[in-house]
């Protein structure tokens, strides 16, 4: 289904910045999976994925689709027109529809656009300075802040490279700023995504995570807000291994525990937005 990015008032996901370079996460875990592409022979670039119809070269090249728009998205929202191409992109056809054009290429053609096209993101976030990375850019939720968007762009790749590399037998990295990352902002996604389609509904998911530890909770709204610390009393929560809980939250493993039926709406955006029924 189309996603109805929220683009004019208040920024729909709110999460604080970190303290440390919001780049450095994300571009290491790039460079880190690029690193292990080119140690890849062909029979592994054509092995299945974890993602459904997917190869290993057709994850690749996703990720040089999303990594020329993180570019553009944040080199936009540098310049002050930060751009709205998202409004008419659904995440169920559209990426499938984009690799499909770059099927004819080999592995090595796939894999050198991938190092170009980190390179261009990097060469984007070294624009970013310290007074910057509140400036509005676009993600999938609409406009928000772009050390946001970083954590997204993090997310979807922390979780690719696992969709890539785990089939193959091939261990990942699970450096803790990655994991806690990919958390915050997983566990926030698809309450922006019902609030940017319209909800109102209020509530709150707190998150207790092991291995890193960590403790937040999102606050459910008119926008969906992250912040550090214990839920108010009876609020729903997720616990576990981190890793654990990135993976459940981006549909690859189940959950170990349900939440109460009142509140498993507090994890349904996601699931509304890919089609997930089951």
């Amino acid at each position: 289904m189309l996603i109805t990015p929220r683009y004019e008032g208040p920024a729909v996901l709110q999460v604080d910045r970190p303290a440390t370079d919001p780049a450095a996460p994300l571009l290491r875990q790039r460079r880190r999976l690029a690193d292990e592409l080119a140690g890849l022979d062909p029979e592994q670039w054509a092995a299945p994925s974890r993602c459904e119809g997917w190869s290993v070269q057709d994850v690749v090249a996703h990720l040089i689709g999303t990594n020329q728009f993180w570019a553009l998205s944040i080199s936009s929202g540098l310049a002050g027109s930060p751009t709205r191409y998202l409004a008419s992109f659904d995440p169920v056809v559209t990426p499938r529809q984009m690799v499909d054009g770059l099927r004819g290429q080999t592995p090595d053609e796939v894999l050198a656009g991938f190092v170009q096209s980190n390179d261009v993101l990097a060469g984007a976030l070294a624009d970013v300075k310290d007074g910057a990375w509140s400036t509005p850019a676009e993600a999938p939720p609409g406009h928000i802040a772009i050390h946001a968007v970083v954590l997204h762009a993090l997310w979807d790749s922390w979780v690719h490279e696992r969709d890539v590399l785990l089939p193959l037998g091939i261990a990942c990295v699970e450096e803790p700023d990655e994991v806690t990352g990919s958390l915050r902002y997983a566990a926030a996604l698809g309450l922006a995504l019902l609030a940017a389609g319209g909800s109102e509904r209020v509530g709150w998911l707190a998150v207790e995570a092991t291995d890193p530890e960590l403790r937040f909770v999102v606050e459910a709204g008119t926008t969906a807000v992250v912040h550090d610390g214990a839920a108010r009393p009876g609020a729903a929560c997720l616990r576990g291994p981190a890793v654990d809980l990135v993976e459940s939250l981006s549909f690859r493993v189940p959950f170990d525990h349900e939440l109460d039926d009142a509140d498993r709406w507090l994890l349904g955006g996601l699931a509304v937005v890919f089609d997930r029924t089951d």
